[in-house]
């Protein structure tokens, strides 16, 4: 048995390092993949790269029955303004993925999906409680939400069609060692803070990206896509926020960058106000389901990261 992985990026390499440890072979399938990049986060371990793209059923069902596929993994997708530059392509990808996902799992019976959703799913534009739990409403009106409220919704339609087991990540802001093709621009943000310490100038951040944020480090979002793989007993509707369950100001961020990098210092460049997000994740049901809790500190996770973009520059 394998998993397949659509996209070959952070999240996707991330978890294929967990996957390996329980000597899990990944394929991953992208229609650009990075090799440098994908040989560089996952070492020697035992995978595959496919070159296709995740809207493509016949390339999904060669795979699924070429491995031996039990699990599936779908990451594959653009991030935040991406998708609305240009719509129809954002959504091309994004929602015209998520039916090809979907088809190639209900015709070849692979046994579980788990699709990487996003907090962004969530409508932040309703009265919210003191904390989001996985109820919340979902959809917020921007092209990327939306978008990842129809993937969750064409997954279920399909689960309660055909019986596979479905599993919903929803981290918060990921970061870790990327390339960002995809369009997290907070992922990204935390890649010039710490880059720009370790090569010892300024980091060059635009006001609009100082807001204050819930996030998840890239290691530790690698083990609960893991534990979504692996786990047994799940309720039917299985869906897990992922985050550190607590709102960090751009201030902490800073500060826990610079504690990683001593010296480090920041310029923030004049535009458009920040919009944080005030109310944090609940994450109670991943720590009580799938017994998942981060196991990096802010802090710990920085430090960590700046060791592993320090032996990617050597």
């Amino acid at each position: 048995m394998a998993t397949l992985v659509t996209g070959a990026g952070l999240i996707g390499t991330a978890f294929a390092t967990e996957a390996a440890k329980r000597g899990e072979k990944v394929v991953f399938l992208d229609p650009l993949p990075r090799a440098d990049y994908v040989a560089a986060r996952v070492g020697d371990i035992d995978y595959e790269i496919i070159a296709d793209d995740a809207r493509s059923l016949p390339a999904l069902i060669d795979a699924i029955q070429t491995h031996n596929i039990d699990t599936f993994v779908h990451t594959a997708g653009l991030i935040g303004k991406r998708v609305s530059k240009p719509l129809s392509a954002g959504y091309s990808l994004n929602v015209g993925g998520a039916m090809a996902v979907a088809e190639a799992v209900k015709l070849t019976g692979v046994n579980r999906l788990i699709h990487i959703s996003t907090f962004g799913v969530y409508d932040w534009r309703q009265p919210t409680p003191d904390k989001i739990d996985e109820s919340f409403h979902r959809g917020s009106g921007a092209a990327y939400s939306n978008s990842k409220a129809a993937q969750e919704l064409i997954f279920e339609a399909y689960q309660v069609e055909c019986g596979f087991d479905l599993v919903l990540l929803r981290p918060a802001n990921v970061f870790g060692t990327g390339h960002f093709w995809a369009g997290s621009g907070g992922g990204e943000k935390v890649q010039t803070l710490v880059e720009a310490g370790i090569r010892g100038v300024p980091a060059v951040i635009p006001e609009e990206q100082t807001m204050a944020f819930e996030y998840i480090y890239a290691k530790d979002m690698g083990r609960a896509v893991d534990l979504a793989a692996t786990a047994t007993g799940l309720p039917a509707k299985a869906v897990y926020n992922l985050a550190y369950g607590e709102v960090i100001s751009f201030e902490r961020l800073v500060d826990a960058v610079r504690a990683a990098v001593p010296g480090f210092e920041i310029d923030i460049t004049p535009g458009k106000a920040p919009i944080s997000r005030d109310t944090p994740l609940d994450v109670s049901r991943a720590a009580n389901e799938l017994g998942w809790t981060p196991e990096f500190s802010l802090n710990e996770a920085m430090v960590d990261y700046a060791e592993d973009l320090r032996k990617r520059n050597r």
